[in-house]
């Protein structure tokens, strides 16, 4: 199973696919890891591009081990969201796309402005970052969960509801 966590940064992805990797026993796959170490490298012009795809060729490889995995980024375009999927149809296992958001606008600068971030040396993006970012509309079918009225162990309660019925 693939769990791909969509939305824009300071939602609450990460701390929502943290547990939730922890109680399927899944791999944790960190867009934001994977570009600061590659931007750390300095092998990439394009460290959202080579991050992304980094992530997919991971997700494929554990999936097709028999792993289960929860990729946790903002995937922000239908381009990026059919990448997930497809790495989860190459593998031949199911996926289930959850858009995390926070319809509480001053809860949701409160968390951007406030973050300090868990991966030593990576600046976490600004409010005028967040809100200028391109995110694309969602057409396809996804569970949302939002962060402004639902706690992280409710959260992880759901997806795992619905995971089981899957």
């Amino acid at each position: 199973m693939l769990v791909i966590f969509s939305g824009l940064p300071g939602v609450g992805k990460t701390t929502i696919a943290r547990p939730l990797a922890r109680a399927m026993a899944a791999v944790h796959l960190r867009v934001d890891t994977i570009e600061y170490a590659i931007w750390v490298s300095g092998v990439a012009s394009d460290v959202a591009d080579a991050g992304y795809r980094v992530a997919w060729a991971l997700a494929e490889d554990h999936l097709k081990q028999g792993l289960a995995v929860v990729a946790d980024s903002v995937n922000p375009l239908a381009l990026t969201r059919q990448a997930w999927q497809s790495a989860a149809r190459t593998a031949g296992v199911a996926s289930l796309d959850v858009e995390v958001i926070c319809s509480d606008i001053t809860a949701h600068r409160r968390r951007v402005e406030s973050r300090i971030s868990d991966i030593a040396g990576f600046v976490p993006p600004t409010w005028e970052e967040v809100v200028s970012r391109d995110y694309q509309p969602w057409t396809g079918e996804r569970l949302v969960i939002d962060t402004a009225h639902v706690e992280p162990v409710e959260a992880v309660e759901r997806i795992r509801a619905v995971l089981d019925l899957a």
